[in-house]
């Protein structure tokens, strides 16, 4: 690709902030990036970078020419993987955007059925926040996106939608698990027992702050964390009570290590969870097999009202 270390090196920079974290990273000298950024300004005639004393910040014409430059790396991958595929070394290259929970529970059965079903074709999948995800697709940097409470954009189509219910989680023998068996229970229930919730960053976190807000409920919180591994395992080690989909614990709790008690709270009993894609760019035939196994599992993990 024409001049591509110049977008890499820009892209790093942007990513990085920093001219000399993005040179670290790449294992270059500073001096060359700063070198290029520069001829690329007086090319350009626009000022890319704000100078300032900690970090590097974009300007608006920045801005514009980084949108260019990820685009142009996508289509760059994507051309890769397409010469490949003429060498028949590869037949195909997916890449996902996910949610933390979902890379941790959805993501490995289908690893494991591409390679039984596809081995020549590529997984890339990135775990990111909500606001990570939307970018990501809408900027071409990923062929499909799977998350909760994805926002509607006239740039992304819904190619399939599930709920999870959402429930607190805790270890067999916690006494809530004893008294509550099999039932559901509200964020009162909760209450007494200390608790490990997840951050606003989680979209499941921010539905319970303002529940928690709306109820003036207080909370005995001995941890607050954006790992839904670190959920999941802090309530196995003590009586604490955490609170996730039921997706993201389908395996623990078929394995007995955890139980789910669904919340009956109005507007906390489920996340819809849905599979996206740009609207102007078709999925090519590895794609859309992918989201048909995507899709096929949702349907598998849907809550039956």
């Amino acid at each position: 690709m024409l001049h591509s270390r110049m977008l890499l090196y820009l892209d790093e920079v942007a990513r990085a902030g920093s001219i000399r974290r993005a040179a670290d990273r790449l294992g270059i000298a500073a001096s060359s990036i700063n070198r290029q950024i520069l001829a690329l300004e007086v090319e350009f005639g626009v000022q890319l970078f704000e100078r300032l004393p900690r970090r590097m910040r974009l300007t608006v014409a920045g801005e514009l020419l980084i949108v260019h430059i990820r685009k142009t790396l996508s289509d760059h991958a994507v051309l890769r993987s397409r010469f490949i595929d003429l060498q028949g070394q590869r037949r195909g290259l997916v890449r996902i955007a996910t949610m933390g929970g979902l890379a941790n529970t959805l993501m490995p059965p289908l690893v494991s059925w591409m390679r039984v079903n596809h081995p020549y074709v590529k997984l890339i999948i990135r775990a990111m926040p909500l606001d990570g995800l939307v970018s990501a697709m809408i900027n071409a940097e990923a062929d499909l996106g799977l998350g909760y409470q994805l926002p509607s954009d006239p740039k992304l189509r819904v190619l399939a939608r599930t709920v999870s219910r959402i429930g607190a989680v805790m270890a067999p023998g916690h006494p809530l698990a004893l008294q509550r068996a099999g039932a559901s229970v509200a964020l009162a229930d909760c209450l007494g027992y200390p608790m490990v919730i997840p951050d606003r960053s989680i979209t499941i976190g921010a539905f319970l702050a303002e529940a928690f807000e709306r109820s003036m409920i207080g909370l005995e919180t001995i941890a607050e964390t954006n790992s839904v591994e670190l959920l999941k395992r802090s309530v196995t080690l003590g009586e604490t009570i955490a609170f996730l989909s039921e997706i993201e614990t389908e395996v623990e709790t078929r394995r007995g290590e955890l139980v789910f008690l669904p919340l009956r709270d109005a507007g906390l009993q489920h996340q819809e969870l849905r599979l996206v894609a740009r609207r102007t760019a078709p999925l090519d035939p590895t794609q859309s097999r992918v989201a048909e196994e995507l899709r096929r599992m949702l349907v598998a993990a849907e809550v039956k009202a």
